[in-house]
């Protein structure tokens, strides 16, 4: 006992000191993430929560870091802290002297202006002046910072029980520190414009001369030397002498030179420059080469730019084929985290998936923004509003590797730990932990009800070999981002290779799935792949010009080429839209440049009994058809949608494609989601008029569930739902439902699961969690309103007939009312029906 005693006394002792302790103790938890835990979860901050150059005060700052987001951190087998020293700046200018002064982020607002900090008038924005984060900030040293890394691994270590890995980063532009280095003493190697004109740092630029001597250059730097060999060998030296594991290169950096842009070294915003490509794939490929000949071995994780990689190549000549091919040993870039700054959710999304379709190996991360310790804004705060959107949509993406395994994000990232004060807020991992963990209890097991077939190989062959095709490359990837910001419910992806090995061993794998896909090559695999797909009864849409479709795939289609239109048209639609007060208009703009070429598709043969024309496009005397369906009764259920699709949307400057007015024209990527009611899966809207914007959807499948996560930019919408094996009944909601839909009105972020359907014309139905009183039973369901309906169950995945129970209108302890069900249609995926109910149901399982 007095042994205990002093034990406890040893334990207290250190715990107030501000020290714990590992202790072997038994795994009593029962809820871990079932195979779900992160390979790295990531802290990234800044320098200025060490807000004293002292000792024992920076190991409290790293105590209180590791502290705050301890509930998450034992979900991962690693531990990450992704230090924003400067800017990269500190990288640049390191002349392997501990003792040299360190230039460091200490500042809110751009440095980097000719307003110097702190001065210059009152009305200036922060993009024109910086000032300092609090008065006599603190001065630090290489030195300093090294005793802070090792601060933070032995501290992490201690507190999590977790290896801890630390990052350095480096920024091209002049956002978080003062760099004398990129803005006054080699302006040469400025190229993008993304904050002014020639403000960041181009990845393939070259230095001038430079007698000063740098840690890896200690004679000076040679005229003419590639910025990637002075990076590389600079980072080399930096990394190994302070302990860094790993570098972040940031804002689009090693990815051309326009990471923000919707235009950039191929398209100026009136036409494509192809003959451009070549030289700057080499260019691009040049940097990463060089960068890695003087850095070899340390970890690259990277952010990327804001758009897509069919957008990022045809804009900018980005060849991210080309990136991951080079076993750079990097991690791709993450979602952009521009979503929480104008709410495109749809752009994030598209970007998302669209780089993990292919990858280097298995990793990819997943990155939320909590703070921004630069600019004033703590996004769950305020941006957000504590609303958890940006959590949901994404981390309901799910990739499919070519062996048809589902493959989560492997890396957690979060920008940032502290706010543009230096400070850490509790309140922000409080709120934010419990919706991530959520999330990821919740994530994907098996493909959605959409898969996007992501053409990566096609569109990196295109673009050199058929350059006439970067229109169309660059034109795919924005319709799928305004559909996705129309409602279109897409959250799987894999690519068009991926697909082809997946169907070849796994047939049945996408059976309860629509695919979507771009038209294929004439007399591809993928062409063969898709044709089969449909003639063996699955469900597959189709979108994008048909220029270049061969003989059999026209066929499938039942379609033609004509002459080839665009302009403004008026628009006949068959197919059931969205319940407006004020109408969307019947008008549409249709640019050739934006839309992959002009409008040049008509059904071949009008008599063919299973084509469907649902919507067409008419100029004058010229009518051309943009949506239909075929299906054939060889087919065996296997139907075939295909919309030509219009990006409704052009360059006027600035950033981002600028959308068409939707008072004035109709928005053609809407055709998108409504194509998907002739599939049974119909999801629309009611609201007052087209300028209110539409929500923003995925449906995920996990654990046998499906789980609905949503994002209302104006929450005065009402949401309708139906799929093919009824209305879905939301857990913990109610519905009203009306001619069979689901009916319900959402908050701005909402995610819910699914687990029944129900065949029910009108009624308010309730679908509620609760406890069955039975042992062994996990979940217990009871519905009420029930008129004589028919009712689907999804129990979670491992459960059958034998622990499964159902009751009508009874209670516990359950010794009536019990209810025979039978196992339904597979082709709705592994469900119960029990049929005419009215009243309650109970299920158990």
């Amino acid at each position: 006992m007095r042994t205990q005693f002093l034990s406890f006394l040893c334990l207290l002792s250190l715990a107030l000191l501000g020290f714990t302790t590992t202790v072997d103790t038994p795994n009593l938890d029962n809820s871990t993430l079932r195979g779900k835990s992160f390979n790295n979860i990531t802290l990234e901050a800044s320098l200025k929560p060490f807000k004293k150059n002292d000792k024992a005060y920076i190991r409290q700052v790293a105590t209180e870091l590791f502290t705050q987001w301890s509930a998450l951190l034992r979900h991962t087998d690693t531990v990450s802290v992704m230090l924003w020293t400067s800017d990269g700046s500190e990288i640049l200018d390191y002349k392997g002297k501990l003792d040299q002064p360190l230039e460091w982020a200490r500042y809110i607002g751009n440095p980097n202006t000719e307003h110097e900090v702190g001065s210059g008038p009152k009305e200036l924005s922060l993009h024109e002046r910086a000032y300092l984060y609090m008065e006599n900030p603190p001065a630090f040293t290489y030195g300093d910072l090294k005793f802070i890394i090792q601060t933070l691994k032995e501290t992490g270590k201690r507190i999590t029980g977790k290896p801890v890995l630390i990052g350095a980063t480096f920024d091209p532009g002049p956002e978080f520190a003062k760099s004398e280095f990129k803005y006054k003493k080699h302006p040469e190697i400025l190229g993008g414009n993304a904050m002014g004109h020639k403000t960041m740092v181009s990845c393939y630029s070259t230095l001038n001369a430079d007698a000063e001597a740098y840690a890896g250059f200690p004679k000076g730097i040679p005229a003419n030397t590639p910025f990637g060999t002075f990076l590389g060998r600079q980072s080399q030296h930096f990394l190994t002498d302070l302990g860094y594991d790993y570098i972040w290169l940031s804002n689009g950096f090693g990815f051309g030179v326009e990471g923000w842009s919707s235009t950039g070294a191929i398209f100026n915003g009136k036409a494509f420059a192809p003959e451009k490509l070549a030289n700057t794939k080499a260019l691009i490929a040049g940097f990463w080469n060089l960068f890695r000949k003087e850095c070899p071995t340390f970890q690259i994780q990277t952010r990327g730019t804001n758009l897509s990689t069919g957008a990022d190549l045809a804009r900018d000549g980005v060849d991210l084929k080309q990136i991951y091919n080079g076993k750079y040993n990097m991690l791709p870039p993450p979602n952009s985290p521009w979503a929480a700054l104008d709410g495109d959710f749809g752009l994030e999304m598209v970007g998302y998936m669209s780089r993990m379709a292919e990858l280097p190996d298995e990793r990819y991360l997943f990155r939320y923004y909590t703070h921004d310790p630069w600019w004033v804004n703590s996004p769950w705060l305020d941006r957000y509003g504590q609303e958890p959107h940006d959590i949901y949509l994404p981390m309901a993406v799910a990739r499919i590797n070519a062996k048809g395994e589902i493959r989560l994000p492997t890396h957690l990232n979060f920008l940032t730990a502290d706010n543009s004060y230096g400070e850490m807020p509790s309140q922000v991992p409080d709120e934010v932990t419990p919706h991530i963990l959520k999330a990821r209890y919740d994530a994907p097991t098996a493909p959605g009800p959409l898969v996007w077939v992501y053409p990566f190989d096609e569109y990196h062959d295109w673009a050199y070999k058929q350059p006439d095709r970067l229109p169309e490359i660059y034109y795919g990837d924005w319709l799928i981002r305004q559909a996705i910001n129309n409602g279109f419910p897409l959250n799987t992806i894999t690519s068009t290779g991926s697909l082809q090995k997946i169907v070849a061993s796994k047939p049945a794998y996408f059976n309860e799935s629509i695919l979507v896909s771009i038209v294929p090559e004439a007399g591809s695999s993928l062409e063969k792949t898709l044709i089969d797909f449909v003639q063996r009864g699955g469900k597959l849409l189709v979108y994008g010009p048909a220029d270049h479709a061969g003989a059999a795939f026209l066929t499938l289609l039942n379609l033609q080429n004509t002459k080839s239109l665009e302009g403004e048209f008026q628009v006949k639609s068959r197919i059931m839209l969205d319940e407006l007060t004020k109408k969307y208009p019947d008008k549409l703009v249709h640019n050739a440049l934006f839309s992959g070429g002009g409008v040049a598709t008509q059904v071949k043969n009008r008599a063919d009994a299973g084509t469907n024309v649902l919507a067409q496009l008419t100029q004058g005397t010229s009518q051309r058809d943009v949506v239909w369906t075929r299906a054939k009764p060889e087919w065996k259920g296997g139907k075939v949608a295909y919309v030509r699709g219009t990006n409704s949307s052009k360059f006027t400057g600035g950033k981002l494609l600028t959308p068409d007015d939707p008072e004035q024209l109709f928005t053609g990527p809407l055709l998108m989601r409504y194509v998907l009611s002739q599939f049974g899966l119909d999801y629309r809207v009611d609201k007052r008029n087209p300028s209110v914007k539409n929500p923003v959807l995925t449906i995920s499948r996990g654990s046998n569930g499906f789980f609905f996560s949503g994002y209302c930019p104006n929450t005065t919408i009402t949401h309708r739902f139906k799929l093919p094996q009824g209305a879905p009944i939301l857990t913990g909601y109610e519905t009203e439902l009306a001619k069979g839909y689901s009916v319900y009105s959402m908050p701005k972020a909402w995610h819910r699961e699914s687990r029944v359907f129900i065949d029910q014309p009108e009624g308010i139905v309730s679908c509620q969690e609760m406890t069955s009183g039975v042992k062994h039973m996990k979940r217990c369901i009871r519905l009420t309103g029930l008129k004589n309906a028919t009712v689907r169950i999804y129990p979670n995945d491992g459960v059958n007939e034998q622990n499964l129970h159902m009751y009508a209108n009874s209670g516990y302890p359950w010794k009536k009312g019990q209810i025979a069900f039978k196992p339904g249609d597979q082709s709705f995926g592994k469900h119960y029906v029990v049929e005419n109910v009215t009243g309650d149901l109970v299920a158990f399982w």
